[in-house]
């Protein structure tokens, strides 16, 4: 299996690939398309990457990356938190409590089971919710840049209709 290691990948955290300089772990005289498995596995590498160099620039997990995302429109109970993020009710115990400890979550009584809280973005999380987005943002628009706009909305169209079977 083809994983699309690169050298430049290993040298910088957060630093995106250039898809265009990707080493085949086959070497360079592999050549042809990549089947669909080694397709989405690689751009899922690159996706990944940005997430982690960002969440590393801000000095937090990918995972509280991750729950900052659901946050941002939200503010679910911890149950809810832990089925999105695929947490036991101790892992996203520890989550929250770590953000928290941070300044940048906050637990509120929920008004609908008095036992229940919501998690909710403080002002400081918000804030560096909506940063690190933008340069996630920017680091995906730089991949997709060799990409005409044709060719992007074909991708997230393409990308949308493949989620709903994973959401379901």
């Amino acid at each position: 299996m083809s994983t699309g290691h690169t050298p430049e990948a290993d040298q910088e955290p957060g630093r995106v690939p250039d898809p265009a300089t990707a080493v085949s772990p086959d070497g360079p005289e592999a050549e042809g398309p990549l089947d669909i498995m080694d397709a989405l596995v690689q751009l899922s590498f690159l996706v990944q990457g940005v997430l982690a160099g960002v969440a590393s620039a801000y000095d937090v997990s990918v995972v509280q990356l991750r729950l900052f995302g659901i946050l941002r429109d939200r503010r679910p109970g911890m149950l809810e938190l832990a089925r999105h993020l695929g947490l036991d009710k101790s892992s996203m115990t520890g989550l929250v409590a770590r953000a928290e400890k941070r300044g940048l979550v906050q637990r509120l009584p929920s008004p609908h089971d008095g036992r229940g809280v919501l998690v909710a973005l403080t002002p400081e999380g918000r804030r560096l919710t909506e940063v690190g987005a933008a340069e996630i943002a920017r680091q995906l628009a730089a991949l997709a840049a060799p990409l005409s706009a044709g060719e992007q909305a074909l991708l997230r169209d393409l990308a949308a209709k493949i989620l709903p079977t994973v959401r379901a």
